[in-house]
């Protein structure tokens, strides 16, 4: 099962690292500002992505499960457009297809990692 805390600190740590490695992505560079990207991340992750992957559960079973970066893209997108500007921007598809890749893998290291701690205590 997903932990909702997880996703949010693969958001904020997602967010920070794509800030600074992808062209196009920009944040105002408030820690307070990171926190809310992602807080909404975290939240359209936890509560949102498991509706879409039940829906799209055939389109990912044919393309091995890829089709999920697409729904982590346009998640990230979501995010994108809450923001205005100044404060966190996408600019091109390329910077937000990156993003996407970087957000949804930081999500999973920390969501395993989170449960491999929460297992390892019992």
């Amino acid at each position: 099962m997903k932990s909702f805390f997880g996703q949010i600190i693969g958001g904020v740590a997602g967010i920070a690292l794509a800030s600074y490695l992808v062209k196009g992505v920009h944040y105002d560079g408030n820690l307070i500002t990171l926190l809310l990207i992602g807080l909404i991340l975290g939240i359209l992750n936890f509560f949102i992505k498991p509706v879409l992957e039940v829906i799209t559960f055939p389109l990912r079973l044919l393309t091995l499960n890829l089709f999920s970066l697409v729904i982590m893209m346009g998640l990230v997108w979501i995010t994108d457009v809450i923001f205005i500007p100044p404060y966190f921007e996408i600019t091109g598809i390329g910077a937000l297809f990156w993003t996407a890749l970087i957000v949804w893998i930081m999500s999973i290291v920390f969501d395993t990692t989170l449960a491999n701690l929460n297992t390892s205590k019992n």
